[in-house]
C-alpha cells in the first residue's frame, strides 16, 4: 500500500503545493490523511476479524453494495492505472538517452508490469519495494535538509497567493484525492491482507504495525515533498509548470540543485522505480479486487478469483493504455481528473467500509465517531467541489 501511495500525490501534487502556496496546504495534507485513516484501519481489522476481504463483506451485507463497489472499482481501475502509468512513462523518458514517443514509453511500462504480474514475478518487486522506498526517502530527506540550510531567494515582486478561495478548490481537491492513495485502496489492502493471512499466517499485531508504519511513512514523506517545493521554488519567481510531465523535469532539477548534478540520473531512476511500483501495485490490486468481486457476483463464492485475476489485471492495463491514448498531450488533465474522481468517490467507499465495521467487536465508539467525522469531511469537500464545478457557487 505504501508503494501504491507514494506516487503522483507525492512526487507531483505535494511538491507543487509547496511551490505554489508555501506551507499553507500542509494542513490539508495532514487532514486528508487523518480523516482517511480509519477506513484503512477498518480494512485491516476486518481481514483479521473475519479472514475475508471487505469485498466478501460487501457481498454478505447486500448484493447492491457489491455491485456499487464493482462498478466504481472497474472505472477507477482504468483511470488510476492509466494516470500513474503515464507519469511513470514520462519519468522513464528522462532516463533514456534518446527521445521516444510517450505512447511507446507507456506501452513499455505497462507491458513490463503485465509480464511481471502474469508471470508471477510480483514477489521480486514486492521484496525490492522496501529498498526503493528507503532510497527515495533518504534522497528526499537529504535534499530537503540541504535546501533548508540555504537562504531562500524571494523575488522582489512576489505576492503570497492564497489557496483559501474557490478558484484553488480544484487543485486542493486533486491534492487530497490521491492522499495517501485513492480510498478504494483500503479495499485492495484488505484483499492483500486476507491473502497474506491465509498464506503466511501473520498476526493481527504484525498487520497493524505494517499498516501504521506504511501509512505514517506516506504522510511524513508527503510533507517532505511539500517542504522541497517550499525551499526550492516558493517565492523564487520561477514559473511553476502545472503540466505533470513538465513538472517532473522541475522536480528532478530540485534534487540536482541541492544534492548535486551527480545525483540526476540516480534520483530519476529512483523516482521511476517508485512510480513503477505504483503501476504494479495498482494493476495487481485492482485486478484482484475486481476478480474477487466478479467471482462473488457469478458464484456467490471467491473460488473463481484466481481464474479471473489475470483477466482483470490485463483489463486494467489495456484500458488504462486506451485512456492514455485518449488524453495524449494532456497529462496534467489526466492526473487531475484521476485525483478528483478519486476524491469524489471517497465518501462512498468510506461509508461502505464504515457500514461493515461499525458492528465489529474490535471497533470502539471512539473509532466509530472518528469514521463518522471522516465521512462528513470527505462529503463536505466533495459537495463543495461539485457545487463549484456545476457553477452553483463561485
Amino acid at each position: 500500500m505504501a508503494s501504491a501511495a507514494i506516487g503522483a500525490s507525492h512526487l507531483i501534487s505535494s511538491t507543487q503545493a509547496g511551490a505554489l502556496y508555501g506551507w499553507q496546504l500542509a494542513i490539508i495534507i495532514i487532514l486528508a490523511n487523518f480523516f482517511k485513516y480509519p477506513f484503512y484501519r477498518f480494512a485491516t481489522e476486518y481481514a483479521y476479524n473475519t479472514g475475508n476481504s471487505l469485498v466478501v463483506g460487501y457481498a454478505k451485507k447486500s448484493r447492491l453494495y457489491l455491485l456499487v463497489f464493482f462498478v466504481m472499482n472497474t472505472i477507477s481501475s482504468v483511470i488510476t492505472t492509466g494516470a500513474v502509468s503515464l507519469l511513470c512513462a514520462v519519468i522513464l523518458g528522462y532516463i533514456l538517452p534518446f527521445e521516444t514517443n510517450t505512447l511507446v514509453l507507456s506501452a513499455i511500462v505497462m507491458s513490463s508490469s503485465w509480464v511481471l504480474l502474469i508471470g508471477g514475478r510480483y514477489k521480486v518487486l514486492d521484496n525490492l519495494t522496501k529498498w526503493i522506498m528507503a532510497a527515495l526517502t533518504i534522497a528526499t530527506v537529504v535534499a530537503v535538509i540541504i535546501a533548508a540550510s540555504k537562504a531562500s531567494v524571494v523575488a522582489p515582486d512576489f505576492i503570497e497567493p492564497s489557496p483559501w478561495n474557490l478558484s484553488a478548490l480544484g487543485f486542493v481537491v486533486a491534492l487530497m484525492g490521491f492522499m495517501p492513495a485513492p480510498l478504494e485502496f483500503s479495499v485492495i489492502t484488505s484483499v492483500w491482507t486476507a491473502k497474506k493471512i491465509s498464506t503466511d499466517n501473520t498476526s493481527r499485531y504484525q498487520g497493524m504495525v505494517d499498516l501504521n508504519v506504511g501509512y505514517l511513512t506516506s504522510v511524513v514523506l508527503a510533507l517532505f515533498f511539500l517542504a522541497l517545493g517550499v525551499f526550492v521554488q516558493y517565492g523564487s519567481g520561477q514559473e511553476i509548470a502545472m503540466q505533470g510531465g513538465a513538472y517532473v523535469g522541475q522536480l528532478i532539477s530540485m534534487y540536482t540543485m541541492t544534492i548535486g548534478d551527480w545525483s540526476k540520473l540516480l534520483v530519476t531512476f529512483i523516482a521511476f522505480l517508485c512510480m513503477f511500483g505504483t503501476v504494479i501495485t495498482s494493476a495487481d490490486g485492482y485486478g484482484r479486487t475486481n476478480a474477487e468481486s466478479l467471482s462473488l457476483i457469478m458464484k456467490g463464492t471467491t473460488e473463481l478469483t484466481e481464474k479471473y485475476v489475470k483477466i482483470w489485471t490485463t483489463f486494467a492495463l489495456v484500458m488504462g493504455y486506451a485512456i492514455i491514448a485518449f488524453f495524449l498531450g494532456q497529462m496534467a488533465a489526466l492526473l487531475k481528473f484521476a485525483m478528483i474522481v478519486a476524491f469524489i468517490a471517497a465518501p462512498i467507499y468510506a461509508y461502505l467500509n464504515y457500514s461493515l465495521i461499525k458492528n465489529q467487536p474490535t471497533t470502539s465508539s471512539g473509532m466509530k465517531w472518528f469514521a463518522i467525522s471522516g465521512i462528513i469531511f470527505l462529503t463536505g469537500f466533495s459537495i463543495l467541489f461539485l457545487l463549484q464545478f456545476f457553477k452553483v457557487i463561485g
